[in-house]
């Protein structure tokens, strides 16, 4: 039997054309579909467009719309397709992570560096693939699928910003490979009975990434602004001291009023250890921070909205944090 998917679209280059001011999203979701007729060999298809936009503009509110449009629709079908712009779709992918957990049907997200309608575009491929991986029996949870890659939602990451191999697995291997039409399953996730859906998200979270000589008046009005703040320091999680930075003064100062601090690394393979140089050890050792290990940007931030929707306690924040959900944690 057929399996019933559902196509979500939200806009992005794969539905863009061209016009006097470049790009922008233009083709619905009923058109998407009919760039690749050979899906329904082997799935029937229902599409809704709930959306359309170019990524860049994306906000958590669209977030709530895709999730709670997924929530809907979920026991009417076997699986979803969201297409979506490669700009942002990590976060969106890291997102759907935790507002729909443990998913046993999968959720895909796809899109293209070049408009579905052009002759070389890589949005067909994309398109068709993800329909064969979200009809595939082992698929399940919430995954990109590009360039006949399966990565898993909280760990993709954007490396390109023009060429058809856009994202990469960040210190995690692909779920699956599409090769030739067919599924090569990697990795089986255990699928749980019925997912966990959320839709309440805190969207004041910043993210400030260090640069040499900034001072910490910049780290305490992100503080000013935000619930928490990611701090994103250099090599293993290194944050400079003494008096001409003045981290530790500002940090001390909003740790006592509840904020949430998390330190990260800006490098992007084989994460965050703040115990190897004192710069990072002195730091962990006087706060109760936590610290990301091999957690993405894009996963912090996202998991962070969503935990400070649930509790602003600290006890039960960490304890969220440290809770491994679609392959976020690694150890």
């Amino acid at each position: 039997m057929k399996k019933k998917i559902l196509l979500i679209a939200t806009g992005g280059t794969i539905a863009s054309q061209l016009g006097s001011e470049g790009l922008r999203p233009e083709l619905k979701a009923d058109a998407l579909v009919k760039f690749v007729p050979e899906i329904f060999e082997f799935c029937d298809v229902d599409a809704v467009q709930i959306y359309n936009i170019d990524s860049t503009n994306i906000t958590p509110e669209h977030w709530i719309t895709l999730a709670k449009t997924i929530k809907d629709n979920y026991e009417k079908y076997d699986g979803f397709v969201v297409c979506h712009g490669t700009d942002t779709m990590s976060y969106t992918a890291a997102m759907l992570s935790y507002l729909v957990q443990h998913s046993p049907k999968p959720i895909v997200l796809t899109g293209s560096q070049q408009p579905i309608d052009r002759e070389d575009t890589d949005g067909r491929i994309n398109l068709r693939d993800s329909f064969l991986y979200a009809a595939s029996d082992a698929a399940s949870d919430v995954v990109i699928v590009f360039q006949g890659k399966v990565i898993a939602g909280t760990r993709a990451k954007k490396v390109r910003t023009k060429s058809y191999n856009a994202f990469t697995s960040v210190d995690f291997p692909h779920l699956a490979v599409i090769r030739d039409g067919k599924v090569i399953q990697y990795i089986t996730t255990p699928k749980k009975n019925e997912p966990s859906f959320y839709l309440d998200l805190d969207e004041r979270v910043g993210l400030l990434t260090l640069t040499p000589g900034q001072k910490g008046e910049i780290l305490d009005a992100y503080f000013r602004y935000n619930d928490a703040v990611v701090l994103s320091g250099y090599g293993t999680g290194g944050i400079p001291e003494g008096d001409y930075y003045g981290f530790y003064e500002v940090i001390t100062r909003w740790e006592k009023k509840g904020k949430t601090l998390v330190v990260t690394t800006q490098v992007q393979q084989e994460g965050s250890d703040m115990n190897v140089y004192r710069v990072g050890r002195g730091l962990k050792n006087r706060f109760d921070l936590l610290e990301s290990y091999s957690m993405t940007y894009e996963s912090i931030i996202t998991k962070l909205m969503w935990i400070l929707a649930q509790t602003k306690k600290d006890e039960t924040i960490k304890e969220l944090f440290y809770k491994t959900v679609n392959y976020d944690l690694i150890g």
